[in-house]
């Protein structure tokens, strides 16, 4: 009787076993893959979790399959039976990745500056010659990517063909690329001479065509330098708009300086032009009421060299 009552018990046991390990059906399914898995469709399906058992549907749909099917997929991997959940069918959706024209635009940007045509401060304003609807690409890490690009720099005009994540075809587009570059304007309108630090300049993107024979200056060049010439607000700075900030200006008063050996003579001037550091001015002798040549050597003084007997006449 005990006999008997163990085997029930180890019978029971295994029936119950046997119906836990049967895998279940999950139901409406996401998958990111083409191909649909055991795996993806039954919790449990153990080794059998990475065989395939139909194509998924293309990026971005979904598709219905019916029981029947499941059944007949099932079997060919070696799942003979399984637990339904009361399903006669399930919603199968592949899950997609846009592709768009601002991630197509930033794919031909990556390969115009992998080729140096692009360089620092430099951008491309791509425009397509025809219009381009959304594509759903497989949700990978790179769901695009160039194969090819041509780009012509006399016209501006490309052809690109691209690969894309889950579809077999390409996808050929072309149009137009103008290359743009980082330009510093003024914030303000300012007067000639005045020296100019960061809070001046903003820098905004022009297209490099229009700047290609005047030269764009660096902010790192700009800063500290001086306008040559009254500049209105929102005006691009070309590099013969600034200058070296003059070290006297005219009409300062400077002291003069005139050095030999170990004598230095000094008397007071004033200057009659304007000379940056190093640079050559005349300045006035307020003694001798003379106009002389001098060299500024920092703000306020500048340095004349003579002889004793041109000295003496100063």
């Amino acid at each position: 009787m005990i006999v008997r009552s163990a085997i029930t018990a180890i019978t029971i046991l295994l029936l119950s076993a046997s119906a836990l390990a049967a895998p279940m059906l999950k139901g409406d399914v996401t998958v990111t893959a083409a191909i649909v898995t055991a795996g993806d469709l039954f919790e449990g399906a153990g080794l059998a979790a990475e065989h395939g058992l139909f194509l998924a549907p293309r990026p971005g749909t979904t598709g219905n399959v019916d029981l029947a099917a499941i059944r007949a997929a099932a079997a060919r991997i070696g799942i003979e039976s399984f637990e339904t959940g009361g399903l006669d069918r399930i919603r199968v959706s592949r899950a997609a990745t846009i592709v768009d024209q601002h991630l197509l635009t930033g794919l031909i940007t990556a390969n115009l500056q992998q080729r140096g045509i692009l360089s620092d401060g430099m951008s491309a304003n791509t425009v397509f010659s025809t219009a381009f609807n959304a594509i759903n690409a497989e949700a990978v890490d790179q769901p695009a990517s160039v194969t090819s690009l041509r780009y012509l720099p006399g016209t501006g005009a490309f052809t690109a063909r691209f690969a894309i994540a889950g579809l077999d075809q390409p996808l050929d587009l072309s149009g137009s690329i103008e290359l743009m570059i980082e330009a510093p304007h003024l914030v303000s309108s300012l007067p000639a001479g005045t020296v100019l630090d960061a809070s001046n300049i903003v820098m905004r993107s022009v297209p490099l065509r229009y700047v290609e024979n005047t030269g764009i200056p660096r902010l790192q060049d700009i800063v500290g330098q001086a306008l040559t010439r009254q500049s209105r607000e929102g005006m691009m700075l070309k590099p013969a708009d600034v200058t070296a900030p003059l070290t006297v200006a005219k009409n300062d008063s400077v002291t003069i300086y005139f050095r030999r050996g170990p004598m230095t003579l000094t008397v007071k001037g004033q200057a009659v032009t304007g000379a940056t550091l190093g640079a050559p001015l005349q300045v006035l002798n307020l003694m001798s009421r003379r106009v002389i040549s001098a060299t500024a050597i920092a703000a306020g003084a500048v340095e004349v060299s003579a002889e004793p007997l041109a000295l003496a006449r100063l």
